[in-house]
């Protein structure tokens, strides 16, 4: 049955989703976009042929929608489009640290809540998402939005309990390879390579890197032996980087971004 979509909040996710699910024929009927931003809604017409409509017409219209707006606007957009949502209606949520539960209660009606936490790699079609079922959805609820997921990279299904963690490790992590990145950059600029070479050089260690992991399926610990030297370069370098505490500080920052998923999903 061919559905008509919904995206309330027209963000860089909603348009990185909606990006994926533009292309090849198109399975929905009709898409509705709503966002305080009139630019934003613009850009969704213009691209993907959405039309805009209120929050309340969009609930009304739509059969799948998709809540893209910050954790902290949640309760004020359901609270808004109370009363018009039914248990034929799928509602898929990407705020960060928002519970199914949380969201269930709101409505107040047995609604099928899908909660998914993808990430910004989405972009460019190698995103990382999870998603997790509330106790309304089922596993035909499952695969719709993992099919929306896997146009714009690779999906997981798994108990909502990992979402928190998964939002640690997958959600934010590009941020933490985006860092570690720039920090090598820096450093070949320090020892006398100018931008452009440390650019290329950098990014085709980190991708040339990620293709080992990605076609050996070795242990990161296999592969980063094979490169360490007895008293070589590498070593040392690598004496230095376990000195500072980066293994600690990983394991630190994971707990901290997941603790602050929680703190989220309690506003």
């Amino acid at each position: 049955m061919v559905k008509k979509l919904g995206i309330i909040g027209c963000g860089k996710m909603a348009y990185a989703l909606l990006k994926g699910i533009s292309q090849g024929p198109s399975i929905y009927a009709s898409i509705y976009a709503c966002d305080t931003s009139s630019v934003r809604t613009e850009l969704f017409a213009n691209e993907f042929n959405s039309i805009t409509v209120t929050p309340d017409e969009l609930v009304t219209n739509a059969d799948l929608i998709i809540l893209a707006v910050k954790p902290g606007q949640i309760k004020m957009v359901l609270a808004d489009t109370s009363g018009l949502w039914n248990n034929e209606k799928l509602l898929v949520s990407i705020a960060a640290g928002i519970k199914t539960a949380m969201i269930e209660e709101e409505l107040a009606e047995p609604v099928p809540v899908v909660r998914v936490m993808p990430n910004t790699p989405c972009l460019i079609g190698e995103g990382a998402s999870a998603l997790a079922a509330g106790k309304y959805a089922s596993r035909a609820d499952l695969d719709i939005v993992q099919a929306i997921l896997n146009k714009v990279g690779v999906s997981v299904i798994v108990d909502e309990v990992y979402m928190d963690a998964v939002t640690a490790v997958s959600g934010s992590g590009p941020a933490y390879v985006f860092l570690v990145a720039e920090a090598m950059m820096d450093s070949a600029l320090h020892l006398g390579l100018n931008s452009d070479m440390a650019r290329q050089l950098v990014l085709q260690t980190l991708k040339g890197s990620i293709s080992m992991l990605e076609q050996t399926g070795e242990h990161p610990a296999i592969l980063k032996a094979q490169v360490t030297s007895p008293g070589g370069t590498t070593i040392a370098g690598l004496r230095e980087l376990e000195a500072g505490g980066i293994r600690e500080a990983f394991f630190a920052a994971m707990e901290r971004a997941c603790q602050r998923s929680i703190e989220l999903g309690k506003h």
